[in-house]
Order: C-alpha cells, then sequence, then structure tokens
C-alpha cells in the first residue's frame, strides 16, 4: 500500500523560505517518477517539480529557479525547497508517486503573506 506523508508547510513572509518533506512507504521513490503538486483556493491542481528515477528533473516555469526538488534515498523521503516565496505559492502542496496511476499524498498547506 503506497502511502506519501507531506510536512514542512507552515505561513512564511514573501521573500522567505520553506522546506517540505515527503516521506514514503510501499513504494521506493528513487526507482520511480515522482514529484510535487499545488492546489490554490479555486484553482487546478498544478505539477510544479517532478524527478525521474534517474535523477532528471523538471519545473512548472512559475517557480523555476526558485524550488529545488531531491530525494534521500537512504530515507526513502523526498524534498522540495522553496527560496524567495511569493504570496501567489499560497497553496497546498501535496506530493506524487506515479507508478502506473498518480498517488497522492494528504497534502500540505503553504501560505506566503505579503
Amino acid at each position: 500500500q503506497v502511502q506519501l506523508v507531506e510536512s514542512g508547510g507552515g505561513l512564511v513572509q514573501a521573500g522567505g523560505s520553506l522546506r517540505l518533506s515527503c516521506a514514503a512507504s510501499g513504494i521506493i521513490l528513487s526507482i520511480n517518477t515522482v514529484g510535487w503538486g499545488r492546489q490554490a483556493p479555486g484553482k487546478q491542481r498544478e505539477l510544479v517539480a517532478s524527478i525521474t528515477s534517474v535523477g532528471r528533473t523538471n519545473y512548472a516555469d512559475s517557480v523555476k529557479g526558485r524550488f529545488t526538488i531531491s530525494r534521500d534515498n537512504a530515507k526513502n523521503t523526498m524534498y522540495l525547497q522553496m527560496n524567495s516565496l511569493k504570496a501567489e505559492d499560497t497553496a497546498v502542496y501535496y506530493c506524487l508517486a506515479v507508478i502506473g496511476r498518480d498517488y497522492w499524498g494528504q497534502g500540505t498547506q503553504v501560505t506566503v503573506s505579503s
């Protein structure tokens, strides 16, 4: 059974940083494509960062240069380092694992005050 548990969200001022974590069970993150998505109120969920089994990363244009996705294979944990946060980054952030279908975590709230 795949379980993804996010943590690290919170309230931060614009220009600040946060690091989100996603602890996985029932799946080995390093051999699958995994990523982070977010959903702001009234908007569709969007994928903001992903990393493949060979370490290739991809970012949405809106976060490129500010967000960094990474994995700790020993801990089977994925991270999203978010720098230079903007008010428009406010959303619930979800971790994602693609194993034939998409598996999503329960989400963690990130609020950026301007």
